[in-house]
């Protein structure tokens, strides 16, 4: 009798697995669910994304404020710089011109080395060309022109053309001896190059010997 009931007990424990088996296999099967968010987190989540937006439009606006306000000021620049050398042509065009001022002063004043006589028709006529000259010469003043000063002056690319180079043991070398014709800046812009002489490299003479000597003499 007890063969029998032991048998029962081992159908009962097979059948237990057999379910068990089948009940895990279909949890198995079945997609795990993501959790069910509440309102709160759902408007929290919400909340986060809409400040990263702001935040992402707001950077963008001050990129662009910044890009503006610099276009704006490189204009003004721009339109500042074509105001105040709007006459450049005309002016570099009237050089020339003063020029011929002070050559003719020169030639007045000097002529074949002579001062000029004391007639006062004479005078009168030199005084009104004099007049005329500084007339002219404050306006351009007036629009920013300006000599160069260069004589005794280190020799500078970026202000004067060498025109030669002689030698002058009484300046150290590349020094501006001469001025041939006067150099002019516009506010802070060269206008012209002054055409300068300039002091040169001092070349040593290599001592005499004595051979070179009895054979001189």
């Amino acid at each position: 009798m007890k063969i029998p009931y032991f048998k029962k007990i081992m159908q009962e424990e097979n059948t237990n697995n057999i379910a068990n088996n089948e009940t895990n296999e279909v949890k198995q099967d079945i997609p795990a669910q993501p959790p069910v968010l509440s309102e709160v987190d759902t408007l929290g989540a919400r909340i986060v994304e809409l400040e990263n937006t702001v935040s992402h439009y707001k950077d963008q606006l001050l990129r662009k404020a910044a890009e503006f306000d610099n276009y704006k000021k490189r204009i003004e620049n721009d339109y500042a710089n074509l105001v105040k050398f709007a006459n450049e042509n005309l002016i570099e065009k009237l050089l020339p011109v003063l020029d011929d001022f002070e050559r003719s002063f020169k030639a007045v004043k000097y002529s074949v080395g002579q001062p000029v006589s004391s007639d006062t028709e004479d005078n009168s006529f030199q005084k009104g060309i004099e007049m005329i000259y500084n007339k002219f010469k404050r306006i351009l003043e007036l629009e920013g022109v300006k000599p160069l000063e260069v004589l005794g002056q280190p020799f500078d690319p970026q202000l004067h053309d060498a025109l030669l180079q002689i030698q002058n043991k009484n300046y150290p070398p590349h020094t501006v001896l001469e001025e041939v014709e006067k150099g002019y800046m516009l506010h802070d812009k060269i206008l012209r190059h002054a055409k300068v002489i300039v002091s040169a490299e001092q070349i040593e003479e290599p001592p005499q010997t004595g051979v070179e000597s009895e054979v001189g003499e």
